[in-house]
Formats: C-alpha cells, sequence, structure tokens
C-alpha cells in the first residue's frame, strides 16, 4: 500500500499545534506527496532549505532568509526560482518573520504552499518530518485477528473456520485486548517496528460464526480494546496432517517460525486445531514462551542441554 499525503492534509493536521497560516499559494493545496516519490530521493520528507538535495517540506529559519538576503537580486531570483522548480510540499517560515515579498510572489505564481509559524525551526522539523515519515511508511493489510496479550502484539492467523474470532472472544473474556478483527493494518515505522492499527470501519467489532457482529467495547468495556499495537508474535492456527513429522523436534522446541511481513521477520508459531485443545491457554503459553525467548531465556535449549549433561553423566 502507498501512503499519499496532501499540503491541505498536512496543514489542517498541525494548524492548531504549529499555529500555521497561509502566507501564499493556497492553490496548491492539492500537491500531494507519495511514499514512492522519496524512495530514490537523498533528501530527508523535512529540512532546512536546501537548494542542492531539496527537501519534501522546506523550512526557512532566520539562517536561510539572512542566506536569501545576502544574495545579489538577479542570484536572489533565480535561486527563488529554483526552489519552487523543485515543486516542495510546502514552504515553512518559523519564527513569524516577515515573509520576503519576492518569495510570496514567487509562491503565489508556481501555486507554492507558503506557511508562516510562530514556532522556531527544529520544532517545525520535529513535528513535520514525523508526521511525514509515519504517514508515508510501507503498510501492508494482513488477515487475521491482532490482539494484545500479556502486553505485546499478537496476530492470530489462519485459514477460514480455524476459530479465530472464538479464540479472539474467549482471549478477551480472559482480559485480553482486541486490536483489529478480520483485516489489521501494519505500519513499518522504524527499521524494526511494526505498528498494527484497526480500520476506523471495523473499530471495536468482532465477528463470530452465529453470534455476528459484536461490539467488543460495549460487551466488555473500554479496557478490552485497544487503539494500536507493534507486532511481536504470530500465532498461526492450522489443521493437523495425518502425516507424521519426520523426527519430531517440533515436540521439543515447538513449531516455531518466521513470517516476512513487508521488511521485517516476524516470529511464528503454529498451533494445531484439534477438538478438545483450549487454544486460548496455548495462545497465553506460546506468548509467555515468547516473552522468555526474548529475554534470552530458551526452555527447549536448557532442555536438550540437561540431557546432554545426563548422558555425559551416564555410565558408557
Amino acid at each position: 500500500m502507498t501512503g499519499v499525503v496532501s499540503a491541505l492534509e498536512l496543514f489542517e493536521h498541525h494548524a492548531e499545534r504549529l499555529a500555521l497560516r497561509w502566507a501564499a499559494g493556497r492553490p496548491g493545496a492539492e500537491r500531494v506527496l507519495e511514499s514512492g516519490d522519496t524512495v530514490a530521493r537523498r533528501p530527508s520528507l523535512a529540512g532546512y532549505l536546501n537548494i542542492i538535495y531539496p527537501n519534501r517540506v522546506q523550512i526557512l529559519g532566520t539562517e536561510e532568509l539572512a542566506w536569501l538576503d545576502g544574495l545579489d537580486s538577479r542570484l536572489r531570483w533565480e535561486t527563488i526560482e529554483k526552489i519552487m522548480q523543485f515543486r516542495p510540499l510546502a514552504l515553512v517560515i518559523s519564527k513569524n518573520q516577515p515573509c520576503p515579498e519576492d518569495l510570496r510572489l514567487a509562491a503565489e505564481e508556481t501555486e507554492t504552499p507558503l506557511w508562516v509559524s510562530p514556532r522556531r525551526g527544529h520544532e517545525l522539523l520535529n513535528h513535520l518530518q514525523y508526521h511525514l515519515a509515519r504517514r508515508l511508511a510501507p503498510r501492508a493489510t494482513l488477515h487475521g485477528v491482532f490482539m494484545e496479550i500479556y502486553s505485546i502484539g499478537v496476530l492470530i492467523t489462519g485459514d477460514a473456520g480455524a476459530g479465530k474470532s472464538e479464540l479472539a472472544l474467549e482471549l478477551v473474556t480472559r482480559g485480553h485486548r482486541l486490536v483489529a478483527d478480520d483485516a489489521p493494518e501494519f505500519t513499518q515505522i522504524a527499521p524494526d517496528v511494526l505498528d498494527g492499527t484497526c480500520p476506523d470501519l471495523l473499530q471495536d467489532m468482532l465477528e463470530v460464526r452465529g453470534l455476528g457482529v459484536l461490539n467488543i467495547r460495549q460487551m466488555f468495556g473500554d479496557t478490552a480494546v485497544k487503539r494500536n499495537k507493534y507486532l511481536r508474535l504470530i500465532v498461526h492456527l492450522t489443521q493437523p496432517t495425518s502425516q507424521p513429522v519426520p523426527g519430531g523436534f517440533e515436540r521439543i522446541t515447538g513449531d516455531l517460525g518466521v513470517r516476512r511481513v513487508l521488511d521485517l521477520d516476524v516470529p511464528m508459531i503454529t498451533l494445531p486445531v484439534i477438538a478438545g485443545r483450549n487454544l486460548a491457554v496455548l495462545t497465553e503459553a506460546a506468548t509467555r514462551t515468547h516473552i522468555l525467548r526474548a529475554k534470552g531465556v530458551d526452555p527447549a535449549a536448557a532442555f536438550l542441554a540437561r540431557h546432554s549433561h545426563f548422558l555425559e553423566r551416564g555410565e558408557p
């Protein structure tokens, strides 16, 4: 999925917090920035004025305006013209500094959004860079139920009819929290972080066969749902095969694996769905075991080491 943000959306999102006001270029409000536009680009999404590697949002602080004032009239106009030719998403003047008339006229002619803010340049940079990076980050929608179990994000996946929603409902009754059902959206907000959220249409809803759509917030209260969570583990429900597993080593280590989500390998454990098994207890145990492994504690490795030590002590 490709993220898109428009100049108008960016302005409205930060207008109150950054006290932004339009100085020129209102017709350029529909100018957009897509995540694909930055793949092969060297500059950042937002930064101080740079005419060599132009940022998508150019911030003009005291130093930048002083530098422009130090240019002769011809070079100044050529520089301003070059800035506009790069088609930035917006130009932002910090600390309520007076907007140069030639810059304002150039913004009007090229329909380039030009804003003024009383905030300092580093404040503008931090807010705008964070928002743009998060909004344009790679996204993916996966099929499953995303939950918070023991404070970590767990995605429950499986084929249709595997019992994902029933398992999620039982986990909610045991005190865990629902993030999203059916189509959680994941955004890679950092090299090693996937943030999972719920589409607005499905917020607080859980569909269970035979019961229909349930509103978890209304049934169990506000503490039964959560707005977002980082994905740390995938629990995959599968129908067991009749053929035995060669070697049976999974009986010691568990059926562990990984699943590629965007640019990250997410740990995955597979649980066979068999009549009579308490999947809620097994999912909780899988989550606790994952937490232990993340801390460097591996029960299977400890058991194998104990077994090797026992054999070494045994008589030949």
